[in-house]
């Protein structure tokens, strides 16, 4: 029998209400420990179970997929007019493959198409044939032909269009192969990159961010930092004078590092000499020497990865950053520069990479389909970053080289109402 003090409560986790605290604390302790514990024995079973059939390993792992904003990515319908749009959240792999598979069978159509008009003419002229020998046929005999015919003649049917395929994963590869024709015509000079890149770094007028600017020089190789200090009576140059002053000594892109709070806040790269100018916003820098176990960068021209850049607008900006680094990279510096988009914010990551033999308690590498890739099953690659480390989120792209920013611009963030409406 419960004390006198004590009172049946309506929580379903306490059976009665004490005034007593340690009381209390014990008895959800011991709840705690049960629950537990009934989970651990499931785990254990289930386990169990899937060591003696792993069948059902599968299907639980193909059940338990998370659902997550990139499963949920949505695009837009459009026409074949549209595909260059800035503003869209277009595919571009998938209508490519969408024409392909619409240019396919209408191939096929085709092909049946004079299959059944030589199999007419065929029988037109056994008709011809038959009606020379034997003029005397009964009537009825000729509208069965007619008849058969008439249905010869009759067109195929439409096929429905075939459903679009599921997007793939946040690690798919970027194709500049697909890059809409349109976009070459409007961009000109940014679809023709230099054969040896030239970038000028300076920062915005009198910035504290000579140690960061500096560190940009060596992620951006064929780069120099000039300081953009002024004196209060002196002229301050403006983006286009820079530029011009850049576009006449060599230089193929302008890098103008903003600052908030003496802190990096945001990147403008103008490509030369026409643009176009590209405003990015940065957050989370950290330079290579705050990374644990970071190695030293050296002066080889590094590897370029762009990754998941799938849209007219990502394969624009990709173009952009591929005109930034050397086309022919030194394989022996065993460095890599990663550009990695993921619901519009790109990761910038910089690696030396080694490759040895897989230990015995490490794993194959996998492909997309979670199965080991073949004849690399006893090898591993071991990375080492070498910063530094930021993260870059696309706010404008500007026509050409402007007085004032933002007077005239090709595309403009800001306008996003649906989570999963991605414009990279």
């Amino acid at each position: 029998m419960a004390p006198s003090r004590t009172q049946i409560s309506s929580k379903a986790a306490l059976p009665f209400r004490t005034a007593n605290k340690e009381k209390r604390r014990s008895f959800h302790v011991k709840q705690k420990k049960a629950r537990d514990a009934i989970r651990r024995d499931e785990r254990f079973r289930r386990r169990r179970e899937e060591d003696r059939n792993p069948r059902l390993r599968e299907e639980r792992q193909a059940r338990n997929v998370p659902i997550t904003l990139d499963k949920k990515r949505v695009w837009d319908e459009v026409n074949a007019d549209e595909e260059d749009a800035l503003g869209l959240s277009v595919d571009v792999a998938r209508l490519k493959r969408q024409k392909t598979a619409e240019e396919q069978d209408g191939a096929e159509s085709g092909a049946s198409g004079e299959e059944e008009r030589s199999d007419e003419e065929d029988h037109a002229d056994d008709d011809d044939v038959d009606s020379m020998l034997d003029e005397d046929e009964d009537a009825s005999d000729g509208s069965e032909i007619e008849l058969s015919s008439s249905k010869q003649k009759e067109p195929p049917k439409p096929q429905q269009p075939r459903r679009a395929a599921s997007p793939s994963g946040s690690t798919a590869s970027t194709r500049l192969d697909l890059t809409p024709e349109n976009l070459a015509t409007k961009f000109p000079t940014l679809f023709t990159p230099h054969a040896e890149p030239k970038v000028l770094i300076t920062t915005s007028i009198n910035s504290t961010l000579h140690a960061q600017a500096s560190i940009l020089t060596t992620l951006f190789p064929n780069s120099s930092y000039v300081r953009r200090s002024v004196h209060r009576y002196g002229h301050k140059y403006s983006v286009r004078e820079i530029s011009k002053f850049a576009s006449n000594r060599g230089f193929s892109t302008l890098v103008v590092l903003n600052e908030d709070l003496k802190r990096p806040s945001g990147l403008t790269v103008v490509h030369l000499p026409e643009g176009p100018t590209f405003h990015f916003s940065i957050k989370n820098w950290i330079e290579g020497a705050k990374l644990p176990g970071h190695g030293n960068p050296t002066n080889h021209f590094p590897e370029l990865i762009l990754n998941n850049f799938r849209t007219p607008l990502g394969l624009l900006t990709a173009h952009l950053f591929r005109t930034m680094f050397p086309p022919r990279p030194e394989l022996e510096g065993r460095t890599v520069v990663t550009l990695h988009n993921q619901r519009d914010y790109i990761f910038v990551r910089r690696h030396r990479y080694i490759f040895r033999d897989k230990r015995a308690t490490e794993k194959s590498v996998v492909d997309t389909d979670g199965k080991p890739m073949k004849d690399v099953e006893d090898i591993r690659t071991g990375l080492q970053e070498l910063g530094p480390r930021f993260t870059l989120k696309l706010r404008r792209v500007d026509r050409g080289i402007q007085r004032s920013s933002g007077q005239e611009w090709e595309w403009k963030a800001g306008d996003e109402k649906v989570r999963t409406r991605f414009q990279l």
